[in-house]
């Protein structure tokens, strides 16, 4: 493994994965979803980036997939839409960009070579947890469309490895955190409301609970995937064995930040009662026999890096605070 692709690049994790990778010694071609702007999102922001082949374009387009998977020895497909809330408003978009997309990766690997696929799935899929902690036999349940295009992306995935015998492992991560996230995720929502300077935030059930990776560890969970042979034709937990409640991360931030914000629960934020996921908690047995894997990080250190990184007024005006981000 020595020139890795990553899809999704631009994107949160992917811009991390990014920079281990080249860190690690790898030639890195990086996919950016294409615009007119030649913008590559969070890749502009990475200090390699001049280190790494930046490619646009757009992972439902099949020939596109064709040339842009030529002469790498291994694929970080992480190119998806992950927001659960606009799953809601365009569940139409997430098939054709996970599912689809998933498909022409494979498909496109398969044509060139048999190339090494590392594709990434999500905790999401396992829905409500009906045993914990949740291991990678816990049954799949599709509680929002996003979870479902996720599912049938998953599928995709390992019937390429058992009729086609593509190397493929499904990383399944659970909830990552840390630089660069989305507002439209609850942890940069409240760091950034916080930092500027709000009092009050509106927010919908705080019961759920999750178990949070900072995204420096579940990056390296996906090297050590891709570099073990054993986990070819596996799916793969990447957690902290770890859950911790929604308020009580919460009054964790609060407390960093010296803090004396209100949480208010605001009714139109809850999802519908059978579409929320209330409890997540991984079990990490798997991974850690199979590749040796351990977390560095633990919730308190990697979410005061978060909030450092947030609190930054040149990281903190590139968020629009002040807009509910679906």
């Amino acid at each position: 493994m020595k020139r890795c692709l990553v899809t999704g690049a631009d994107g949160f994790i992917g811009s991390h994965l990014t920079e281990l990778l080249v860190s690690s010694g790898y030639k890195v071609k990086a996919l950016s979803q294409y615009n007119s702007f030649n913008y590559w999102g969070w890749l502009e922001d990475i200090d390699c980036k001049n280190q790494v082949e930046i490619v646009s374009g757009d992972i439902r387009d099949s020939k596109f997939c064709d040339e842009l998977v030529k002469e790498v020895d291994c694929i970080f497909h992480l190119a998806a839409l992950i927001a659960i809330p606009y799953s809601y408003v365009a569940p139409e978009s997430y098939i054709s960009t996970n599912v689809n997309g998933t498909l022409n990766i494979c498909h496109s690997a398969l044509k060139n070579g048999n190339i090494r696929v590392i594709h990434t799935s999500t905790s999401e899929v396992y829905g409500t947890a009906q045993f914990v902690p949740i291991t990678e036999k816990h049954p799949l349940q599709p509680q929002s469309p996003y979870s479902a295009s996720k599912i049938g992306a998953d599928a995709i995935a390992m019937s390429y490895f058992n009729a086609f015998n593509l190397p493929v492992t499904i990383a399944r991560p659970f909830n990552t955190f840390g630089p660069r996230q989305s507002a439209r995720a609850i942890i940069p929502t409240i760091i950034t409301q916080i930092a500027s300077g709000v009092k009050k935030i509106k927010l919908g059930d705080l019961t759920p609970t999750r178990d949070f990776n900072y995204v420096k560890d579940t990056c390296r969970g996906f090297l050590e995937l891709a570099k073990a042979d054993n986990t070819k034709g596996k799916t793969v937990n990447i957690c902290s064995n770890y859950e911790v409640s929604m308020k009580d991360t919460l009054e964790l931030i609060k407390k960093l930040m010296n803090s004396d914000v209100e949480f208010i629960t605001d009714e139109a934020r809850i999802r519908p009662a059978t579409s929320e996921v209330f409890r997540l908690w991984g079990d990490n047995t798997l991974i850690k026999e199979l590749t040796g894997f351990n977390h560095g990080y633990k919730l308190d250190n990697g979410m005061m890096e978060t909030i450092n990184w947030y609190s930054n007024p040149e990281n903190l005006k590139k968020f629009k605070s002040n807009i509910y981000n679906v």
